[in-house]
């Protein structure tokens, strides 16, 4: 019985996952601003999402309207993931500097009610085909993921980056030493030419 239940539930959730993945289509990165907060809060103030961030959920609507003027604003290449232009979430670059300036670090987050409906995929494949393109210095797009981030994880390797091993006890996150898995692509990878 057990077992019924849980292919009808895989049904269900693959169903679902059809009418979003028909949605993808509707998926665009945009920049940020202040009149994005609603849609914003709904995922920076979700514990859920973030656990395995390097920001705490933000306890008020005032720290969120705090964090995109004063981060978000001015990244140097931050976007909102929109689907059918509404903000679901947010992708960003970091650049590295000095002598490692020619890499840069890939990180998103989306509302946990978006999870698992191949959003996040579609976004990170946005970002891989051009940002080598938007930033020509840039050799190689690399992703930090707590190794408990199994969803993330499975993301990154959809869209073709190489899993290069795990960082034991490499940064803390809430105050705790955790072990990180690498991923990378560089722009000679061949999926960082021709995903879309």
């Amino acid at each position: 019985m057990e077992q019924v239940e849980m292919e009808m539930e895989d049904l269900q959730l693959s169903s679902e996952a059809m009418e979003v993945e028909d949605d993808c289509s509707d998926i665009r990165l945009r920049l940020i601003d202040l009149s994005d907060i609603d849609d914003l809060v709904e995922w920076v103030m979700d514990e859920k999402v973030s656990k395995f961030c390097s920001w705490d959920y933000f306890p008020s609507k005032e720290a969120a309207v705090n964090y995109v003027a004063n981060v978000i604003i001015p990244h140097p290449w931050l976007r909102a993931i929109c689907l059918k232009d509404k903000p679901v979430g947010s992708i960003s670059v970091t650049p590295f500097q000095g002598n490692a300036q020619c890499r840069g670090e890939i990180g998103y987050v989306l509302a946990s009610k978006y999870w698992g409906k191949g959003i996040a995929t579609k976004a990170v494949k946005l970002v891989a085909s051009t940002i080598f393109v938007e930033w020509p210095h840039l050799e190689r797009l690399e992703a930090l993921v707590d190794v408990a981030n199994v969803g993330s994880q499975r993301v990154l390797e959809k869209v073709g980056f190489s899993k290069e091993g795990v960082l034991r006890k490499y940064c803390l996150l809430k105050g705790k030493p955790r072990d990180m898995v690498m991923f990378s692509l560089l722009s000679t990878d061949s999926q960082g030419h021709h995903f879309l």
